[in-house]
């Protein structure tokens, strides 16, 4: 009874907050609703026994991403007025798009049917459980064993990826000094001391 108070409770927050994000005129108040949206998603994947997915949304996006998109919100000057001033001609793409999602929405429910043993799959135990380990250690022997390669080319893809946007926002310019590591590798001594024989009174 209690978990099923806090499923509804988790998932009527983060319902009114998910509207609340895309209906709010202030960037900042979307993104402090969205933040909290994270929070009860986060809830209900504790409630479903996944507890990984769960700190993986609190500390990925609430932690990192929603925080640094809320600090650029905050410090940019952005004229929203001018922004929402063109979107009275998107309106009809919009619509149809919407209404082209709902009916596919429908013909989806209305042809699901649930399958007679999945309740009983559902709170079946699962032999991770049997034998003592934990939903993320499960997940981490599976993904560090039988997938690690895969995990390390994800990983390749995403250095990559933030290589190519640094190399693709980094703008040279002239009036900035720069350092030049190879020519700081191969300066000699002789070339950054320099002995000043300073005579008595000829100093400052």
């Amino acid at each position: 009874m209690i978990v099923t108070l806090f499923f509804y409770l988790f998932a009527a927050v983060l319902l009114i907050s998910a509207l609340l994000v895309i209906s709010l005129r202030n960037p900042v108040h979307s993104v402090l609703f969205l933040i909290l949206a994270f929070f009860n998603g986060a809830g209900l994947f504790l409630l479903a026994g996944a507890e990984f997915l769960a700190m993986s949304l609190v500390i990925v996006y609430v932690g990192a991403v929603m925080v640094l998109f809320l600090f650029i919100v905050m410090m940019l000057d952005v004229d929203f007025a001018e922004l929402r001033a063109g979107m009275a001609e998107y309106v009809p793409v919009g619509l149809l798009i919407g209404v082209v999602l709902l009916a596919e929405l429908f013909f989806v429910f209305s042809a699901w049917m649930l399958a007679p043993e999945a309740m009983r799959l559902r709170m079946a135990p699962t032999p991770a459980a049997d034998a003592g380990v934990t939903n993320t250690e499960a997940l981490g022997r599976i993904l560090y064993t039988d997938y690690v390669y895969f995990f390390e080319l994800a990983g390749i893809i995403l250095l990559v990826a933030m290589i190519g946007a640094i190399m693709l926002s980094l703008h040279h310019r002239p009036d900035v000094k720069r350092q030049d590591p190879a020519a700081q590798s191969a300066r000699r001594r002789e070339e950054g001391v320099a002995l000043v024989d300073v005579k008595p009174g000829q100093g400052l």
